[in-house]
């Protein structure tokens, strides 16, 4: 589908700011709400011995303030291959995490 990133131009377009990290270190502050994505997994569809079909599986999760149960959907809308995982609540901070494949 696409690069890393344009990925990470899509993710700040939907959360409407550049609070988008891939894989930070420990050391980097983040500022909320943002999103943390890194690449977690790589679909190859194979056919006739061949693969003709590439794509990275990435683990987005939205980091916020609130529920923001918007941008559930705008996930949803925004990429075909897309799933919701779970939400958690740490620190009085709400989760959401996706998996998706681009």
């Amino acid at each position: 589908m696409g690069t890393r990133i344009e990925l990470g131009q899509k993710l700040r377009q939907i959360l409407g700011s550049d609070n988008v990290y891939f894989q930070p270190p420990e050391t980097v502050k983040l500022k909320y709400d943002c999103i943390i994505y890194e690449l977690s997994d790589t679909n190859v569809g194979r056919a006739d011995d061949t693969a003709y079909k590439r794509m990275r599986g990435y683990k987005v999760t939205r980091i916020g303030r609130g529920p923001d149960e918007h941008l559930i959907d705008a996930f949803l809308d925004a990429f075909p291959y897309c799933r919701y995982d779970r939400r958690f609540v740490t620190d009085n901070l709400y989760h959401d995490v996706f998996m998706l494949y681009y």
